[in-house]
């Protein structure tokens, strides 16, 4: 019996699963910066001032500012200036407006992003089989409204529902953001749901732990993928070979050696060519 059989929803997370990055941060920063009349800022020193000012802005107002009911804008308008001075950047007010109104301008549109090809036809494809199709996602309110339906991934054709952490104030890897996408869904019981990504911290470990099926996708053939594998996760390359997995008999899907197992074979090998 395959497992799609046993499912009623299938989860999805956005980023690096459904879509990937255009380009690089530096390019929309430096655009930006050139739009206000300034030089490029080094591409080096802003990804890393951003990766530092994005954390600490997570840290301190988790979910976009959701408890503190802080605006959208405005978070984004702390995490850009701090990134820009933590890059050693640090513009007068009227300049920065200029340049954060272009940067929060891009990244709330499709510009920065493309779906993977292989995206839309699964999604379709899952709703065709009479399943549930959720969004699982770390983002804000704009990825709902505005880039997900740009890139041609709507809710209602592609996906019926979505569990945001800026709209509902809870993030992955916490696993009530999973209990939230199972009622969402209609209280659907856990083991009839699967839920699909691309990080073992914040997608995998998290809606095991509720009891739903999950597999990781390994689209950029990622260093930390053969210990995903032997930790007993599912580990495949896109949502082609999702659903082909999904659709065969479960009793033939292959198993995953241990490294142990897999010194044990070699053994077995030499003794018998030795015998």
């Amino acid at each position: 019996m395959s497992l799609l059989s046993k499912l009623r929803l299938i989860t999805v997370d956005v980023t690096g699963t459904l879509i990937a990055y255009k380009g690089h941060l530096g390019d929309y920063y430096c655009m930006a910066a050139k739009s206000a009349g300034m030089p490029c800022p080094d591409y080096n020193r802003v990804h890393e001032g951003f990766k530092v000012a994005y954390t600490e802005m997570a840290r301190q107002y988790p979910c976009f500012g959701f408890a503190a009911k802080m605006p959208n804008i405005e978070w984004w308008r702390t995490c850009v200036k701090n990134s820009f001075v933590k890059a050693g950047y640090d513009y007068d007010e009227e300049t920065f407006e200029k340049i954060f109104r272009r940067i929060y301008s891009a990244f709330g549109s499709s510009a920065p992003y493309s779906a993977f090809p292989d995206a839309l036809p699964f999604l379709r494809w899952a709703r065709v089989k009479g399943l549930t199709v959720g969004i699982v996602s770390n983002a804000e309110y704009r990825y709902k409204d505005v880039i997900l339906p740009a890139l041609g991934l709507n809710q209602g054709s592609e996906w019926d529902f979505g569990v945001f952490s800026g709209i509902v104030g809870v993030e992955k890897p916490d696993p009530r953001i999973y209990k939230i996408a199972l009622e969402m869904a209609g209280n659907i019981a856990p083991e009839e749901a699967l839920h699909i990504g691309d990080s073992m911290r914040k997608d995998y470990t998290p809606a095991r732990s509720v009891g739903m099926h999950a597999l990781l996708l390994d689209r950029f053939k990622t260093a930390d993928a053969e210990s995903w594998r032997q930790s007993g996760a599912t580990v495949l390359p896109d949502l082609v070979a999702t659903q082909e997995w999904l659709t065969k008999n479960q009793n033939e899907e292959p198993k995953h050696e241990t490294v142990a197992a897999q010194v044990l074979n070699r053994m077995s090998e030499k003794l018998k060519m030795g015998a």
